[in-house]
């Protein structure tokens, strides 16, 4: 396809090292951004997955080396939220970390054809070398529909690859296009309104270099809603003062010319499809309409989300306890061996107390943890995240925040860092900012592990019914969800005043969960979980171990040599503190290690609490919660009753305890006072809540 008379020649894209891969959100960028890299993204069947760029490497069909970028997903190039100004400005060229691309990877849901080319159209009206990959063909294919791949791509004048990237089918296309020597047309939308055509005349012709060269950007200003944003962008503030001038007079005379423009462009693409693009003849209600009146449904959507929530944590315990009791028994059959192999000394007690205790009792809850992402992952790639982000829009709306904030709560749900950073999906300012502060409250899957060890002693450390600590798990996440909504609502009412923006949110069609896809992120997962309890875990076990065996007390047993160590110590000077919570001083050691990463409260416990007798004096090794229920207050009052476990459960899911999410909300809000602030309050909530249960839980008899 030739360009039009009087557009820029677009360049020939002979080497591409820097590749941009951009698209709608949900429309497969990551998957195939996985695929052409071997990198390991997270990937759901929801909208906000990718919320920065993520940069991989690939080789073409030439051997050539190339950078691939994956965007936020994004449905223009007007950003209205951190995430879509950062695909902006790697498309324009504007960020000093990141080369311009010399070629853009246009990923495009098949089953949204009309609607994905408008972004299409907007890149290839920059002048920017372009491949469309056509993705889910699939779906489009069970739905009856058929696209002319070839006349597609004769009228876009770029090549359109045909994909299934779930299923890695149109990768071997994709490289091979990518490594063609060859030029791209421009733009497919090429006139607009009357009285924008005018605005740009007269725009142009005040700066007359920009008569060519600027014209696309010029019109992607003109209809932003801040032009002054996105005039910096696109380094084209030398014509604000004319945007500007044309902008209000546009207001003027013509009110609803950002509506005719849109509808103007959304013509051109479907004069553009006509012919190329057919849809099934008949029409009838599909699988996930008919899937959506239930779990969307007022009532019974909330009956079936609690269903699969209970069904969820039931699995955990009943599929992830005989894995754990296995990994126990190998850790417990290692000690054994090292106590047999190595004299009495310091060493023996190092690899026994310190390593096996600490890391080894946190690595037992990896199956456990392994289930919970298994059962996350179908529902992200099922699709029904989306729906829960829906059903909750009514209950989101009374704390004052739109239903698309409770993305971030739900990605919470695996690590804070990541809901935090999925709220640069809001485009509201002050909703971010709430979100952010209150996403630490969803349960992590740090938590999992200090849940366990504390209901498996609440029960008296032996194995309890399912149903049971299901129950009491899936309260837990319930109640720290019931405390980001109260503090939503708020900080929605005092710091951040403003009324909640409408819920707009796509709900992707149900898809088949693609196990290899849910079996690769469980893996990465467990690599991280076990490269964090091999490096972070296993060191801040040695060092508890130096303070418990030094200095080294004469005569006395491990108790006296406990309360007498560097970390007795430390733990006596704050005993007064945790005191009024029921906690004794090794507890308060558990909490502070907890600082830094909240499963490292099982880990010093396991250091803590090594070689404990068990409680009913049964001979050889002696599980940690069993070992915690042999605890005796000096008086000879148990430790861990009923009532201390439920404090302690208390007490984690309310309190932040985790030094990289205070880093992150550092930056993401851009001010130290914020995640000061965030740590403040969430610390003060946890202690007056333990206080308050212990206390009235003591003076009714418990």
């Amino acid at each position: 396809m030739k360009p039009a008379p009087g557009a820029r020649e677009p360049p020939r894209l002979a080497v591409p090292k820097n590749i941009a891969l951009v698209g709608n959100p949900n429309s497969g960028k990551t998957t195939i951004f996985n695929a052409l890299t071997g990198l390991r993204q997270k990937v759901a069947n929801y909208p906000g997955v990718t919320i920065e760029k993520k940069i991989g490497f690939f080789f073409d069909l030439h051997g050539r080396k190339c950078q691939l970028i994956d965007l936020p997903g994004t449905y223009s190039l007007l950003p209205s939220a951190p995430d879509e100004e950062i695909t902006c400005e790697v498309l324009f060229g504007a960020r000093p970390d990141t080369p311009a691309p010399d070629a853009v990877i246009c990923v495009i849901d098949a089953t949204h054809l009309e609607r994905s080319l408008y972004l299409v159209a907007q890149v290839l009206d920059l002048g920017l070398p372009a491949i469309v990959a056509l993705n889910m063909m699939d779906l489009l294919e069970e739905g009856g529909s058929h696209v002319d791949v070839a006349a597609l791509s004769a009228r876009l004048g770029c090549p359109v690859i045909p994909c299934q990237a779930s299923k890695r089918k149109g990768l071997t296309e994709l490289r091979a296009a990518l490594s063609l020597q060859t030029s791209w047309a421009g733009p497919i939308c090429r006139r607009l309104p009357e009285a924008v055509e005018e605005a740009l005349s007269r725009i142009t012709a005040d700066f007359p270099e920009a008569k060519v060269e600027r014209r696309a950007l010029c019109s992607l200003v003109l209809g932003a809603p801040d032009p002054r944003r996105l005039a910096e962008l696109l380094a084209v503030t030398h014509l604000l003062p004319s945007l500007e001038r044309e902008q209000q007079r546009l207001e003027k005379e013509l009110p609803d010319w950002r509506q005719q423009t849109i509808a103007m462009r959304q013509g051109q693409i479907r004069a553009l499809l006509a012919g190329v693009f057919r849809e099934p003849r008949v029409m009838t209600g599909s699988a996930t309409d008919w899937l959506d009146r239930w779990v969307t449904h007022p009532f019974w959507g909330w009956v079936i989300f609690l269903g699969i929530m209970g069904a969820m944590f039931l699995a955990v315990f009943q599929m992830g306890a005989g894995p754990k009791d296995a990994i126990n028994g190998l850790f417990s059959a290692l000690a054994a061996k090292i106590d047999k192999l190595l004299p009495a000394g310091d060493l023996r007690d190092l690899l026994t107390h310190g390593v096996i205790g600490g890391a080894g009792n946190v690595i037992v809850f990896l199956p456990q943890i392994l289930v919970l992402f298994f059962f996350l992952g179908l529902l992200e790639e099922s699709g029904y995240m989306a729906r829960a982000a829906f059903l909750m829009d009514k209950l989101m709306s009374r704390v004052g925040l739109q239903g698309r904030a409770f993305i971030p709560l739900l990605a919470s749900h695996a690590c804070a860092i990541p809901g935090i950073l999925s709220a640069r999906t809001l485009s509201d300012p002050r909703d971010r900012m709430v979100t952010i502060l209150v996403a630490p409250f969803a349960s992590c899957s740090a938590r999992l592990p200090v849940y366990v060890l504390m209901i498996a002693a609440f029960f008296g450390g032996g194995r309890s019914a399912g149903i049971a600590e299901a129950g009491i798990v899936m309260a837990l996440y319930l109640l720290g969800l019931a405390a980001a909504f109260g503090f939503a609502w708020i900080f929605k009412r005092s710091l951040f005043r403003g009324r909640p923006a409408p819920l707009v949110l796509e709900l992707p069609p149900y898809r088949r969960p693609s196990l290899r896809v849910i079996a690769t992120q469980m893996l990465f997962r467990a690599g991280a979980f076990l490269r964090r309890a091999g490096t972070t875990i296993v060191a801040i076990s040695v060092i508890l171990w130096w303070l418990t065996a030094y200095p080294k007390t004469t005569g006395g047993d491990r108790a006296a040599q406990l309360a007498g160590s560097f970390a007795g110590q430390i733990g006596h000077w704050i005993e007064p503190v945790i005191r009024p919570l029921g906690f004794n001083w090794k507890i308060g050691i558990g909490l502070l290690s907890a600082q830094a990463a909240r499963e490292n409260f099982v880990s010093t416990m396991g250091v803590l609490y090594a070689g404990q007798p068990d409680p009913e004096g049964k001979a050889g090794p002696v599980s940690l919660s069993r070992a915690l229920l042999a605890d005796r207050w000096p008086d000879g009052r148990p430790v861990f009753t009923p009532l201390v476990c439920v404090t302690i459960l208390l007490f984690f899911v309310f309190s932040l305890q985790c030094v990289s999410t205070v880093v992150t909300v550092r930056r993401e809000t851009g001010s130290w006072r914020w995640a000061f602030f965030q740590f403040g309050y969430m610390t003060l909530f946890a202690y007056t809540i333990s206080l308050a249960v212990y206390q009235a839980g003591r003076a009714f008899g418990f």
